[in-house]
C-alpha cells in the first residue's frame, strides 16, 4: 500500500488505459477523482464496488474551467491532491492518411486535447501541490515520439511536445517538491482500439513483429510504470520518459 492516504486525478479514468491505472492506483492505497467527458460515474462506482475510494467530475480537458472544476471537486471530495496521470488523449479514434490529407482543424483539435490539455490540468492541481510543497505529475506521451510513426503526423507531434513539456515542467516545478515524468507506451490494444478496427488491424501486426516481446501490448502493461513514478521509490527521478513498449525503441 505505497499509496496510502494519497488521491489521485486521472484524466480519461473511464475506460482503457486510463482505468487499468485507476485499478492499479487504488489497490496500492489511493483515492481516485476519475476525469473523463463520458462514463466517469460508472467508472467510479465499479471502483467503490471493490472498496476502493473513487469520484468523478465530467472533464473536458480542453476546457479550462472543466480542468478548474476537476480540481475542485478532487478536493472537496478528498481534501487533498498528491497525483495527476495525464492520461487524456485523443487516439483511437484515429484515421491514417498522409499528412498532405490533414487539415488545419484536425491539428488544432489534436493540440487542444493532446497538449493544451495536459497543460490545462497541470495548472489546475498546481496550487493543491505547491500549497503542499509535494505532487507528482506524470504524462502518457507514446513511443510513436522518438519513433515518427507515417499516417499519423500531428498526433506524433502531440506526443512528442508532451516528452519536452515534462522536461520543462520538472525544471519549473522541481523547487515546490513536485516531480514530473512521463510513460511513453507503445501500441496498445486498449477498448477504444478495438472499436476501430483500421487502426488494429494495421498497426497492430506491425507493432508486434518489431518488439523483442512478441505479443500485442495491453492496459495492463502500463500501470507498473505508472505506479512507480507515483510511489516512494521514484522520489528523486523527475524530467524523465520511461518507454513501455515492450521492446520496440530503446530509449
Amino acid at each position: 500500500m505505497d499509496l496510502a492516504g494519497k488521491v489521485a486525478v486521472v484524466t480519461g479514468g473511464a475506460m482503457g488505459i486510463g482505468f487499468s491505472a485507476c485499478e492499479a492506483l487504488a489497490a496500492q492505497g489511493a483515492a481516485i477523482l476519475i476525469a473523463d467527458m463520458k462514463d466517469g460515474a460508472a467508472a467510479a462506482k465499479r471502483l467503490r464496488d471493490r472498496g476502493y475510494k473513487a469520484a468523478h467530475a465530467d472533464t473536458d480537458v480542453s476546457s479550462e474551467s472543466d480542468t478548474q472544476h476537476m480540481a475542485e471537486v478532487a478536493m472537496k471530495e478528498f481534501g487533498r491532491i498528491d497525483i495527476l496521470l495525464n492520461n487524456a488523449a485523443i487516439y483511437s479514434t484515429l484515421s491514417l492518411k498522409p499528412f498532405e490529407e490533414l487539415g488545419v482543424s484536425d491539428w488544432r483539435k489534436m493540440l487542444d486535447v493532446n497538449v493544451i490539455g495536459q497543460f490545462l490540468c497541470c495548472k489546475a492541481v498546481l496550487p493543491a501541490f505547491k500549497a503542499q510543497k509535494a505532487g507528482r505529475i506524470i504524462n502518457i506521451s507514446s513511443g510513436v515520439a522518438f519513433k515518427g510513426n507515417p499516417g499519423m503526423l500531428h498526433y506524433v507531434a502531440s506526443k512528442g511536445a508532451i516528452v519536452s513539456m515534462t522536461r520543462t515542467l520538472a525544471t519549473e516545478l522541481g523547487e515546490h517538491g513536485i516531480l514530473v515524468n512521463s510513460v511513453a507506451p507503445g501500441f496498445t490494444l486498449s477498448d477504444g482500439v478495438h472499436k476501430n478496427p483500421e487502426l488494429a488491424s494495421t498497426v497492430s501486426g506491425f507493432s508486434v513483429r518489431n518488439r523483442a516481446l512478441k505479443r500485442d501490448m495491453l492496459p495492463a502493461d502500463i500501470v507498473g510504470a505508472v505506479c512507480f513514478f507515483a510511489g516512494p521509490h521514484a522520489a528523486f527521478i523527475t524530467g524523465q520518459t520511461l518507454v513501455v513498449d515492450g521492446g520496440a525503441y530503446y530509449h
